[in-house]
């Protein structure tokens, strides 16, 4: 079961005592110095905060951190299913190609210790992914766009082409997104997942009380889990709901586009 910390700034998971060597957590709004639709904890600079406020938050957040991270890694997300690699030659890289390295991207992955890699959501699903084996950690962005791309799969199975990761060896985190209760569509975004070949008996229900199909994300992503052979013993769910529960965690549903952003980290303790 994941815990809030006592600080309430972060969502600590249950894989940081089964494996001692990671570290993986989502923050919430609490503890933070923002104000208005950022209230209070915004660590991402993508959405109208000022850097200020963010520089502070995030200084705030690597302090709260059981060991310091080297630096906080994000990328500037686009609903698509691109990864990055974070490795020697991106850390030895100049701030520059580094940012345009950045652009675009949807899933970070590395080996290096001491580097966190984070990604910012608001009602989008964080994945965090753990390769006991190999020792390799992934941080994943799974809007109902990456979702119906298989951002979650692509990502493994990219790992598994880069370190010969096996399903058996992964452990994987669904931390806090909008929940189908929530979460209803057009029929677009029904006939997208349809079409991708998605079982919607079990990842849609229509609701007569909104006149509109819900979408299941959370179980959405852990079918790609469990298709590429991930245990379901190791598949730890938040189960919290991020439009439900807007007062601690963002929610651009109900805040808007202009609001903070929760970020969800993993990283390898150096």
């Amino acid at each position: 079961m994941s815990r809030l910390s006592p600080d309430k700034r972060m969502l600590e998971y249950a894989l940081n005592s089964a494996c001692p060597d990671i570290f993986a957590f989502s923050t919430t709004r609490h503890g933070g110095i923002s104000t208005g639709t950022y209230a209070s904890l915004n660590c991402t600079p993508y959405t109208g905060d000022t850097a200020e406020n963010v520089c502070r938050n995030r200084e705030l957040l690597l302090q709260a951190m059981p060991q310091r991270p080297q630096e906080l890694i994000i990328p500037w997300q686009t609903h698509g299913t691109a990864s990055l690699v974070i490795d020697t030659d991106y850390l030895q890289a100049d701030p520059q190609t580094r940012h345009d390295r950045l652009q675009g991207i949807d899933a970070l992955i590395t080996r290096e210790p001491g580097i966190c890699l984070c990604i910012s959501t608001a009602d989008c699903i964080p994945i965090l992914l753990y390769d006991r084996r190999h020792r390799v950690v992934a941080a994943v962005h799974a809007g109902w766009r990456g979702t119906v791309g298989r951002i979650a799969l692509h990502t493994l199975e990219r790992m598994q082409t880069l370190y010969g990761t096996e399903g058996k060896d992964v452990h994987a985190i669904i931390g806090p997104g909008i929940s189908l209760a929530a979460f209803e569509v057009g029929e677009e975004v029904y006939e997208a997942f349809r079409a991708a070949g998605f079982p919607m008996p079990y990842i849609a229900e229509w609701r007569n009380d909104t006149h509109k199909h819900h979408i299941d994300l959370w179980a959405a992503n852990q079918l790609q889990l469990l298709d590429f052979g991930l245990p379901a013993t190791q598949i730890e769910t938040a189960g919290i709901c991020t439009y439900t529960r807007h007062e601690d965690f963002f929610s651009a549903r109900r805040l808007g586009i202009k609001s903070g952003r929760m970020l969800s980290g993993i990283m390898l303790k150096a």
